[in-house]
């Protein structure tokens, strides 16, 4: 019978640049693995900030190359969306690499003004300003405008949003505005048109009647984005096109407008095998949005994204211990793993998400189609199809060797999603959290970013103490 790693090898080209096997171990970005668990033991959650700065580079190259190659009149400016990871390590990571931020609450504020007192961002820093405002947010808002802070950019998601800061910008302060297109969704969405952003007909007269006369404000940017993200499908070209003609059409009739925010949606990596031809889909936009201007005889806008997901989604995993298994139905074998699906990964519950799922140890074993279960008392806290088969083989235990399995790309969006230190299904606590760096050698770093949670801090939660 086949062992793992021939599996493995014949399924997909493997070893790649980001996975290696040796001495029938895992290695991540070449890390050891195994030697992390045995540190600091399992369940465990991993991120590797290189690979932050990675994808940030790639994508800026990937944009350059673009506009080069197509003769491209008009700059390219990247942004982090906060919402896909708030932690300071996440967001100074990327700020390393000459990008602004997208922020989308209130309290996203207190993080950009943290981020100021540290010296990680000046007044100059780009601050988009997304999401449906409560008083809060546009007082923050407003606050950073009179300030200073000359690129902080509220994009106006309604008709009257703009009536707060026509009544408490300052008299002498000058600030840019955007203004968010609302798009329609693909035809298998439960609603047609995205409940963010104003109508396509509104936008030229919330222009001309709220902003145009104001000598306090600009409209600079026309922003957009769809729930999809980027994607080679004629949905998502169709979309483009529409929301540039829209700006062409805003621009004639508003000089200073010469900016597009494209939104986030860079899709990652979640097969082994590569899936993405990511210049041509960048070269694409950049052709599209330009063909358009021409034949409209408008300029070529400078371009924004807000890539959250590509930023910080490649560089997380989760790792886990199979505690045990069970025949179940004489027919199902299940692997119970020492965590859960629905707590620590609930985009697998909710969106049915699939995540590159390999095992770290036991690539000599024989394999087994096997069903994997969390710790939770709920029937949906499993994962049993990946994303190429709609299945899940992973090697046979040993009765004297732990077998462990690790889910990578899990960086973006799961901490937000289930709540970071707060309570949990079944009270499932959060699993260690791990930080691993590189050196300017080359030598790699870990620390211990936070432990297991505790009971203590549950019962202090709940009321108990």
């Amino acid at each position: 019978m086949d062992t793992y790693h021939d599996l493995i090898s014949q399924t997909f080209d493997f070893p790649s640049q980001e996975f290696t096997v040796e001495g029938n171990e895992l290695r991540f970005h070449g890390i050891p693995l195994m030697d992390l668990i045995r540190k600091h033991g399992t369940p465990l959650r991993l991120t590797y900030l290189p690979k932050i700065s990675e994808n940030i580079q790639r994508a800026k190259q990937w944009f350059q190359q673009g506009i080069e190659k197509i003769g491209y009149q008009g700059s390219y400016t990247y942004c982090y969306c906060t919402k896909a990871s708030h932690f300071a390590f996440v967001v100074e990571e990327a700020l390393k690499n000459d990008v602004h931020i997208e922020t989308s609450s209130g309290y996203d504020m207190h993080i950009v003004r943290a981020l100021y007192h540290k010296g990680r961002i000046n007044k100059q820093t780009y601050i988009i300003a997304n999401g449906f405002k409560r008083e809060r947010y546009k007082r923050y808002l407003t606050e950073f405008m009179n300030d200073g802070f000359v690129n902080c950019m509220p994009i106006l998601d309604n008709l009257s949003e703009i009536e707060y800061y026509k009544e408490h910008v300052h008299a002498d302060t000058r600030a840019n505005l955007g203004i968010r297109l609302a798009s329609d969704e693909e035809p298998r969405f439960q609603f047609y048109t995205s409940r963010l952003g104003v109508r396509y007909a509104d936008a030229i007269p919330l222009y001309e009647e709220q902003i145009k006369n104001d000598p306090r404000f600009e409209l600079t940017m026309l922003h957009y984005f769809i729930n999809t993200g980027i994607k080679d499908t004629s949905y998502y070209w169709s979309e483009l096109r529409r929301f540039v003609h829209k700006y062409c059409e805003l621009r004639k009739v508003c000089p200073t407008l010469h900016t597009i925010d494209i939104g986030g949606g860079l899709p990652i990596q979640t097969s082994i095998q590569p899936e993405y031809d990511y210049p041509y889909m960048i070269e694409e936009v950049l052709r599209t949005i330009q063909r358009i201007c021409r034949e409209e005889g408008v300029p070529e806008p400078h371009i924004f994204t807000e890539f959250g997901i590509f930023t910080v989604g490649e560089s997380g995993a989760h790792i886990y211990n199979i505690l045990d298994e069970k025949l179940q139905n004489d027919k199902e074998l299940w692997y119970m793993i020492d965590g859960s699906f629905i707590t620590n990964l609930p985009d697998t519950w909710a969106l049915n998400q699939r995540f590159i799922m390999l095992a770290l140890n036991g690539w000599e074993r024989n394999y087994k189609k096997i069903q994997l279960g969390g710790l939770t008392c709920d029937s949906q806290d499993y994962y049993n199809a990946e994303k190429h088969i709609y299945q899940v083989f992973l090697p046979e235990r040993g009765q004297e060797k732990p077998l462990y399995v690790g889910f990578f790309h899990t960086g973006a969006y799961q901490e937000q999603l289930s709540g970071y230190g707060g309570i949990k299904h079944c009270l499932i606590p959060a699993p260690k959290h791990v930080i691993l760096d590189r050196d300017a050698d080359g030598t790699v770093r870990d620390w211990e970013f936070a432990p297991e949670q505790d009971p203590e801090s549950m019962m202090r939660i709940l009321g108990y103490a």
